[in-house]
């Protein structure tokens, strides 16, 4: 059983990970549904039928979605088998720490009922995860295969190309690193403890696991009390000399089986008469009640307030090329997919896929604190191509809904605003015409200045009602570090 955990649990850590390294956007055609059955994700995105396999898997196997399925539960084994080395027996059983464990997961949920993202972000283990694999373990991946591209042009071969290396956001990749480092310290040392003291994920299952089926259980009558299996359990829920087993923190990852030298732990359907559960306070009939209660509510309350709803270089050689800076927009650019910043804000848990797998590096995270680490669009390094789609494609929670190439080139997101004073023909009294040239919805129309006078300077006439927001006027225009034309975000899109 322990071989076909470890089997399974490699084979999807694996493939999660390679989804946030993937900068090519290919993996996710075969393996984007990985994402999908994460336990958060699945609720965000009100996939009912997720949502309903992952509590039956809990009911009937345990908490094996914690040590099979969650990319950060895994991260966590593998920390931990490090850090045990040199060491016969590191754990030893620890009581659960319940009013820290039911506190986080109270916050977790009123976060959840009031969408504030940040606080949802930052506890969710899969969106920790992404974060870790972007911010963290991308750039690595990235100065490898440009190593490789670089061999490959020396003998005439193009079988890999070079990936631009750059920090989207400086402020979520210190949250990624001290995020890391926290787990990686209390894996390190005491196995599971963040799983199952500040993981909501993890307490919440936590309800369900003592009621399953199949159970890792103590045979008394053979148990000789020599706190082997307490001393090699990861997640500190086995007190051998009192026969008592926590499973509300059990992650079933036959550790204690494969170390008991008395044939005492079984994995197997459970019968009461073989041991004894832990009395404690944790499956109180009332609390549980609440709990799963306060979720459900959250859940439809969401559900009903939620509406329904290649790197280009600039050209024109008209200025000097200086860094782009982004304009200060009132309202902020969100992807076609969301529909809306209301939406993105209540699904999105930052994970940070859809800026790994956007092909025109227009998606970073948010600085904001009401949409802390959440995606939103930029135009300084590119701009987005009608016909792309690639983040609409891989979100698994929900915040950017799957859509075709045709409904996110009628999409409007945003809508150009030209300034004045910026403009390469009246700063300069140089001809331009990039915005209109480039403009994919003919929405710009280059216009005399004086009206009634042709020799005048051209500028440009914006029609907002052909504008969609793509951004290629802003991106391609001359005028450095500011764009003389850039956009504006829309609240809620709307089809053209």
């Amino acid at each position: 059983m322990k071989l076909i955990r470890i089997s399974l649990a490699a084979i999807l850590f694996a493939s999660i990970t390679l989804l946030f390294l993937d900068f090519s956007g290919g993996l996710h055609t075969w393996l984007g549904w990985m994402a999908k059955i994460q336990f958060l994700p699945a609720i965000l995105a009100l996939n009912i039928g997720i949502i309903v396999l992952l509590v039956l898997l809990t009911l009937l196997f345990g908490r094996i979605y914690c040590s099979v399925i969650c990319p950060l539960g895994i991260f966590q084994d593998l920390v931990a088998r490090i850090g045990k080395w040199g060491k016969k027996m590191p754990y030893s059983y620890s009581r659960a720490k319940n009013l820290l464990r039911y506190s986080i997961l109270g916050v977790f949920v009123i976060a959840f009922i009031f969408s504030i993202s940040s606080i949802i972000s930052l506890l969710d283990p899969y969106a920790a995860y992404g974060r870790f694999a972007h911010y963290l373990f991308l750039p690595l991946y990235q100065w490898g295969n440009n190593l490789l591209a670089l061999i490959s042009e020396r003998i005439n071969s193009y079988a890999f190309y070079t990936a631009e290396v750059w920090i989207k956001s400086i402020p979520t990749l210190v949250v990624a690193a001290l995020t890391l480092f926290v787990v990686a310290i209390l894996a390190w040392k005491n196995g599971r403890t963040w799983c199952n003291t500040i993981c909501p994920v993890g307490t919440l299952l936590g309800f369900l696991s003592p009621y399953a089926l199949f159970k890792i259980s103590i045979e008394e009558q053979k148990c000789n009390k020599c706190t082997l299996c307490e001393r090699s359990c990861k997640a500190s829920c086995i007190d051998s000399k009192g026969s008592h087993i926590d499973y509300s923190r059990c992650v079933a990852c036959m550790n204690c089986i494969e170390t008991c030298n008395q044939d005492a732990l079984k994995y197997s359907f459970w019968r009461k008469s073989k041991t004894r559960t832990l009395p404690h306070k944790a499956h109180n009939g009332r609390k549980e009640f609440i709990t799963t209660s306060l979720l459900l509510a959250a859940t439809a309350l969401k559900a009903q307030i939620i509406p329904k709803a290649t790197d280009i270089k600039p050209d024109g050689g008209l200025a000097d090329i200086l860094k782009k800076v982004s304009p200060d927009r009132r309202t902020p650019l969100v992807p076609a997919g969301s529909s809306s910043l209301r939406r993105i804000k209540r699904h999105c848990t930052a994970c940070q896929l859809c800026v790994t797998v956007c092909p025109n590096n227009i998606l970073r995270p948010s600085t904001r604190l009401e949409t802390f680490m959440q995606p939103f669009i930029s135009y300084e390094r590119g701009y987005c191509r009608p016909e792309c789609v690639k983040c609409t494609e891989v979100c698994p929670s929900g915040a950017i809904k799957r859509i075709t190439k045709e409904e996110k080139s009628s999409t409007k997101i945003g809508h150009a605003v030209w300034v004045r004073e910026r403009c390469i023909p009246l700063r300069d009294f140089q001809e331009c015409n990039n915005c209109a040239h480039h403009c994919p919805t003919q929405a710009i129309t280059m216009v005399p200045s004086v009206v009634g006078d042709e020799t005048s300077p051209k500028i440009p006439a914006i029609n907002e009602e052909l504008c969609i927001g793509c951004g290629a006027c802003e991106y391609l225009c001359p005028s450095r570090p500011l764009s003389a034309i850039y956009v504006e975000g829309e609240h809620i899109h709307r089809i053209m």
